[in-house]
């Protein structure tokens, strides 16, 4: 089978696309057949190595730990283990491969049972390889450590992002009043996704509105933990998903001081926790990936260079294969 193969940390038109063997699903493993996957941070990350802490946390700091690079997936099921009990050959999945070695941007891929669940009907491949990392940030930020309930209001940091378009539309979902924050290009897009207040951030700054947030989500840029807590109600949560290392850290280490009640942190992910819950927003139209662009496979690399340049609109995608491949 064709995969992307990166042997040694580099740029990321380093990349190869290279002749593997196909995987043989284990007696607890679905061997998948993988149609689409999309790019998160860890892609271009664990290609270049950079930041350094990225290769301290993996345990690999001087080759990659995982050569085919890559997490979300979507796919139809080719066989299966025989202890497996959730699903069957012919099956549309989808998840999330982070916690079983990664890998996606291959043919196939053999995976736990428990790293996928039921791509619904009514979406695409492409859509449902947009879902399990980013959509699952956005639903675990907003209702598991923001403590969102109906009627909050909720501010969103980098809205037109992979993370941000879900928060948005999860938010409003979830009964929140919206407030999107992104450039002028795209205001547009975050008021079609449900956004019930949007500000350009080149024209306007949050904080010095006067509006004060139940919650705020940041998944891009940087703002100071001083900005943020200005911005929030007594007892208001701010939740880092995203953004410069600066902005994911520092409520991780500063985070303990809560003036006013006001809760500071950066979420840590559960992955594959609710897929299910988010498949059913997904089945009822409640929420619709939003795509910037698909590549090939064999422009992987591209793919993640254009993902560098931190100006995506949704989500990037890669497909794999087509029906009938």
């Amino acid at each position: 089978m064709k995969a992307i193969v990166c042997s040694a940390y580099g740029p990321l038109d380093s990349l190869q696309l290279a002749e593997v063997a196909k995987p043989a699903p284990k007696a607890d493993q679905v061997l998948v057949k993988v149609y689409a996957s999309s790019v998160n941070f860890n892609a271009p990350a664990s290609v270049t190595g950079k930041p350094l802490i990225v290769r301290l946390m993996s345990g690999a700091p001087f080759t990659p730990k995982h050569q085919t690079p890559g997490n979300d997936i979507a796919g139809r099921v080719e066989a299966v283990g025989s202890s497996v009990k959730r699903f069957k050959p012919g099956d549309e999945v989808y998840g999330d491969l982070a916690e079983c070695g990664y890998g996606a941007y291959a043919e196939y891929v053999a995976v736990p049972e428990a790293a996928l669940a039921l791509k619904p009907d009514n979406i695409t491949y492409e859509q449902a390889a947009a879902v399990p990392e980013a959509g699952l940030v956005a639903l675990q930020a907003l209702r598991d450590f923001g403590g969102l309930k109906a009627g909050h209001k909720v501010l969103i940091s980098g809205a037109s992002g992979g993370i941000g378009s879900f928060a948005v539309q999860i938010a409003k979902a979830l009964g929140a009043e919206v407030t999107a924050v992104c450039s002028t290009r795209n205001l547009d897009m975050v008021r079609s996704l449900g956004a019930d207040h949007a500000i350009d951030y080149t024209q306007e700054d949050f904080v010095q509105t006067g509006q004060t947030y139940d919650l705020i989500v940041a998944t891009a840029g940087y703002r100071s933990l001083a900005d943020y807590k200005r911005a929030l109600k007594p007892n208001g949560v701010h939740v880092a998903t995203g953004g410069d290392m600066k902005q994911i850290f520092e409520p991780m280490l500063f985070g303990w001081w809560r003036p006013g009640g006001k809760k500071l942190g950066s979420l840590v992910l559960k992955v594959n926790k609710d897929l299910d819950f988010l498949s059913e927003l997904l089945a009822s139209g409640q929420v619709v990936p939003v795509i910037d662009r698909c590549y090939p496979l064999a422009e992987a690399g591209e793919a993640l260079k254009y993902y560098a340049q931190g100006r995506t609109r949704g989500k990037i995608i890669i497909s794999v294969a087509q029906d009938g491949d």
